[in-house]
């Protein structure tokens, strides 16, 4: 069995990486599988989606002497100078809610013009293995907010992220459609050699 470490707690982004190495049989393990080792949650003090990624793959791979593929993204919204940026899955507190992340996102362009609400996703993965130099792939997502939020599927701010080239929100699309357009999968087909990652078990 081929296996791959992914430093994140979120559900969400740990179904789209698994998405994307399934069909080369690789298994993902995240930090939520290996929770027996009581690894710490890695604080995100850096001042960039690069040294935020870095810091979660590089302190993980350290603990466990093992390669750890890490990410850290977010939304970047024009009319609010690249708000809310690196602080998008705390935007609305220390509690990390995707609903009311929204809201706030909602009501500081509520005074702002459709053509004016444009925005990208953005997603920078950091690849860490013990001896070598930190490497960084970026990937994005270009768009616009919405209104209002519509859609069930995806998290964080897909119910109000309008790709480019689409009628619907992120959110509407299915799981699949996602997957082709998304900032993380942007990235994730940057990677170069990621196999290096990948440990047999």
């Amino acid at each position: 069995m081929k296996e791959i470490i992914i430093a994140t707690r979120n559900q969400g982004k740990v179904k789209e990486f698994i998405d994307f190495f399934q069909p080369y049989g690789v298994n993902v393990q995240s930090l939520l599988d290996i929770a027996e080792q009581q690894l710490p949650d890695i604080e995100e003090t850096g001042n960039s989606f690069a040294e935020n990624a870095a810091l979660k793959a590089e302190q993980i791979a350290e603990m466990l002497n093992r390669p750890v593929l890490a990410d850290d993204s977010g939304l970047v919204v024009d009319a609010l100078d690249g708000a809310p940026g690196i602080y998008s899955a705390r935007y609305a507190g220390e509690d990390k809610s995707d609903e009311a992340n929204n809201q706030k996102l909602l009501q500081k362009l509520q005074d702002v013009p459709q053509a004016e609400r444009t925005a990208r996703f953005v997603c920078v993965l950091a690849i860490a293995i013990p001896g070598e130099k930190t490497k960084f792939y970026e990937g994005t997502c270009e768009g616009e907010i919405s209104v209002a939020p519509h859609g069930e599927n995806g998290f964080g701010y897909d119910p109000l992220f309008i790709p480019n080239g689409y009628q619907q929100t992120m959110a509407e699309l299915s799981a699949s459609e996602k997957n082709q357009i998304s900032h993380r999968s942007n990235a994730i087909k940057q990677l170069e050699n990621w196999d290096k990652l990948v440990e047999h078990k």
